[in-house]
Parts: C-alpha cells; structure tokens; sequence
C-alpha cells in the first residue's frame, strides 16, 4: 500500500481529530483516533488482552519526544519500542536519527507513517513487532526509545529483553515512565541482563487536576557509560 493509498484507508476506517502537541523545532500537529474507546475489541483482548493505548497521545510520550529532539541524531539509528501515533518517533526524526518505528498494532504504524510524513517530510521504516516473539533480524541500534510501555507486570522482562537485543555495544535506551506497576521489576530486569541504569531527567506534567513526573530512564550495557 504506497502513501496515498495509507491515508485513504485512514480516512475511511476512523473517525479522526488533530492535537498539537509542542516539540522543540515547532508545534506537531497529530492525527489521530476521535476515542481510543471506539477501537476497543473483544476478540483482540480475548486472544491476547490487546488493548488500543496506541491510539492516545500519554504524557511521557510527550515528555521522551521533547528530550530526544534536542539531541543530535545526525548518522545515528534509532528504533522505538511501541510507537503509537509516532510522537516519539518525530522527535527522533527532527534530531536526525534514521528510526525503525515498531508496534503491536498495525495501525500504529500507519499513523506514525502518516503523522511522521506531516511533520517532517518523510516516512520512517516502520515494523510489527511483538515482544513476546521478538525478531531477530531487526538489527542493532545506538538510540532506543519506549514510552510508558511498563503497564503490565509481565512487561518488565519483554521490554528489558528487547532493548537488550536492539541496542549496539555503545548505545543507550531512554525509557519514560511515569511510575507503572512494572518499573522497578524492569529496572531489575535490565541490570540483571548486563546493564547499568540511571534517571536521566524527570519531567514535571501538569494537565487539569492532573499531576504526573515523568522520569526518564538510561539504560547502557555495562562498561559503556
């Protein structure tokens, strides 16, 4: 399916609205799903407890994209572990890095592709992932990125394990979170896998009555900090 052909199909199977959302470099401005509760599936839960959170735009994705876009990406490979509606990933684009955009949802990965192209211009290669069966040819990469993907306790050795795979001897995962049920597990999980961790920045949210930090996990392999 080339492009037009992408947007075509987004237009007829959702019922779409826009947010912005502010980055450095300039305001992005998301499509994206009227409601992630019109998208719920009783036979996609029942066969594997899937859920529509790609379809929302969550605080620490927003937190992760400021970050990553103030960096210097130029000649660098990036990969994001769950990239929903692509926010993270467009930071990652605007800082240079070539990105691998991955999901559980294909059609995540039709509106990363579609909201990457709006906003910068260009598609990022984009993969169905699934981190219970993680592949083994998707390479090795100097940035790896995953925002709030620690919501479920089993996720700590999935998430863990798939940075493991992805990054490079020298590379580094920034992981945002807001402080799920499965974090301190994760922490585990990496630090027992090899590698050394640390809190990057957090990130103060504030929306309505709504108050969150969002802390910002490195993850290296030991010996490369």
């Amino acid at each position: 399916m080339d492009t037009a052909d992408d947007a075509a199909a987004l237009d007829r199977r959702f019922v779409l609205t826009t947010a912005d959302v502010a980055l450095p470099g300039g305001t992005v401005t998301l499509s994206k799903p009227r409601s992630a509760d019109d998208l719920l599936s009783e036979a996609d839960f029942e066969r594997d407890e899937r859920l529509p959170y790609w379809a929302d735009i969550w605080p620490s994705s927003t937190a992760l994209a400021g970050v990553v876009a103030a960096l210097d990406g130029r000649g660098k490979s990036c990969i994001e572990l769950g990239c929903g509606l692509g926010l993270v990933t467009i930071g990652a684009m605007r800082a240079g890095f070539d990105v691998l955009a991955t999901d559980y949802y294909d059609d995540a990965l039709l509106f990363a592709r579609r909201n990457a192209r709006i906003a910068t211009g260009h598609e990022p290669a984009t993969r169905m992932v699934d981190w219970r069966a993680f592949p083994k040819d998707l390479g090795r990469f100097d940035l790896v990125l995953a925002s709030d993907v620690l919501y479920e306790r089993q996720y700590a050795d999935l998430v863990a394990q798939a940075i493991v795979a992805s990054l490079k001897p020298e590379g580094v995962a920034l992981v945002a979170d807001p402080g799920r049920i499965a974090l301190l597990a994760f922490i585990s999980a990496c630090e027992d896998r090899g590698c050394v961790t640390g809190i990057q920045v957090r990130v103060p949210w504030e929306e309505g009555t709504v108050k969150q930090t969002i802390t910002i996990h490195e993850i290296r392999m030991a010996g490369t900090a």
